[in-house]
């Protein structure tokens, strides 16, 4: 770990150095990763319209990004269990500093800025102790890494920051991993999945668990409304029969509330849900489903049903000008605020799962 004289040299120095913004490159309102026609990966900046501003080269598949909050820089993380993440300066596409998980640990392809872009805080595994870890680095000075703290629980996926706060939170979705193992979720009966709120020194300020009944209902994926309202897509990993709940909502202090939708269409996601996302003025929220090929769309404060979107392959979900955007494993952008899409862009490629807004307060 860096000591705190060599974290306070470093803030010292960044100040020094100018960064582009991100009107300097063109002001794009998503970052997304996505695998090309020739088989390269490439993070790609977007605007709120659909169009490509930016086309960066990745080492390898991309799962989701961090954006900064200010300067247009922004880290690329390896799908899990990947052991790298690349810091790319989003104006000259260089990489400004390599990510590389610690003996004994891999990522989980997600991260979170401070509300100040100094620190980096990424989700972790450390897989000898199958337990879960928060890193924190250092963004001004090259990302080293200057502290770490459990995440209460196993598997954490995906860590966001409350909006306009130093809180933060993670998503354990309660399944064990290793690097040998690939992709294959391990020790699925032990599995019990919480969310958990920190402070950015890693005190724990709450610990909310599902119900024993929904303990394969795996926590993943978070999008968070500026009230503090936290909406958390879940993945099923139990038995077949009556389909699991794939969409919590939760403020803290308060109970989880659990959202299904209608008949038989709950059963058509596949107990699988991608990605979620409010949409810009928070009134609906939204989860995605690859397998199922659909969005599905709640209102978010009733949790009245309003409705779905076909379309195939969709996983990357977003807040949008017309609700919501949406992007696909075809090279679609879409625009939609309930069962119609409102409009759309081909793109050459297939785009990853998720799509990240950018905004000044992220």
């Amino acid at each position: 770990m860096a000591t705190r004289r060599g974290f306070l040299a470093g803030l010292a120095a960044a100040a020094l150095v100018p960064r582009p913004t991100w009107a300097d490159v063109g002001s794009p309102d998503f970052l997304a990763a996505a695998k090309m026609p020739e088989g390269d990966y490439a993070l790609v900046g977007l605007t709120r319209d659909g169009r490509e501003v930016f086309r960066l080269p990745l080492p390898d598949r991309g799962h989701a990004a961090a954006a900064h909050p200010s300067r247009a820089e922004a880290v690329a993380f390896a799908r899990r269990p990947g052991t790298f993440a690349v810091v790319i300066d989003c104006q000259s596409g260089e990489v400004r500093a390599r990510l590389d998980a610690a003996e004994g640990r891999h990522f989980y392809g997600h991260g979170a800025y401070s509300r100040d872009g100094r620190l980096l805080f990424t989700t972790e595994n450390d897989y000898g102790a199958n337990r879960g870890m928060v890193g924190v680095r250092d963004a001004t000075a090259g990302y080293v890494q200057i502290d770490e703290f459990p995440t209460m629980g196993v598997g954490p996926h995906e860590i966001a920051r409350m909006p306009g706060t130093d809180i933060l939170v993670v998503g354990n979705g309660g399944i064990a991993s290793h690097p040998d193992a690939g992709d294959v979720d391990l020790d699925i009966p032990a599995m019990k999945p919480n969310l958990a709120y920190f402070s950015e020194a890693g005190s724990v300020l709450e610990v909310v668990e599902l119900e024993p009944g929904l303990r394969r209902d795996s926590i993943r994926h978070l999008a968070l409304r500026e009230d503090g309202l936290v909406a958390f897509a879940m993945q099923w990993h139990g038995d077949e029969g009556e389909p699991a709940p794939l969409l919590g909502l939760h403020r803290r202090g308060e109970d989880v509330r659990l959202l299904s939708a209608p008949g038989p269409m709950q059963a058509e996601m596949d107990g699988y849900a991608g990605s979620v996302a409010f949409s810009r003025d928070g009134s609906r929220v939204a989860i995605s489903s690859p397998p199922g090929g659909q969005a599905q769309v709640w209102n978010a404060d009733s949790g009245e049903w309003i409705g779905r979107l076909r379309l195939r392959d969709v996983c990357g979900l977003s807040a949008g000008p017309d609700g919501f955007t949406a992007t696909t494993g075809t090279g679609l952008v879409v625009g939609f605020g309930g069962e119609a899409v409102l409009w759309d862009v081909a793109h050459q490629g297939a785009f990853d799962n998720h799509l990240v807004r950018l905004a000044a307060d992220l």
